[in-house]
């Protein structure tokens, strides 16, 4: 149905920056919010940013200032520009998207696989 999928995770050293992407294909009408969450080992995943259908952003306190979400609709694509890495944001980065497919009034949230970003001190 749909796909999401990620990229520009990596290993950097402590106040380096990354981007990443997320594009997401398939049976979409529309695509609400999209966001980007975290999850280290051992840990819950988290919420790091969410930007709306008309670009609205909101961050997490531990990386605002930081990290930029912004999107192109025209690609349903969300991007994530991380800058001032430091090693407490290494995790796992999974980007999400609430989507109304093309035959179905209902939102769902579908999710990527994940792309790992390792920041060394």
């Amino acid at each position: 149905q749909v796909q999401l999928v990620e990229s520009g995770g990596g290993l950097v050293q402590a106040g380096g920056s990354l981007r990443l992407s997320c594009a997401a294909s398939g049976s979409i009408f529309r695509i609400n919010a999209m966001d980007w969450y975290r999850q280290a080992p051992g840990q819950q995943r988290a919420l790091v940013a969410t930007i709306t259908l008309d670009g609205r952003t909101n961050y997490a306190d531990s990386i605002k200032g930081r990290f930029t979400i912004s999107r192109d609709n025209a690609k349903n694509t969300v991007y994530l520009q991380m800058n001032s890495l430091k090693p407490e944001d290494t995790a796992v980065y999974y980007c999400a998207a609430k989507v109304v497919l093309l035959y179905y009034t209902r939102e769902a949230q579908y999710w990527g696989q994940g792309t790992q970003v390792t920041v060394s001190s």
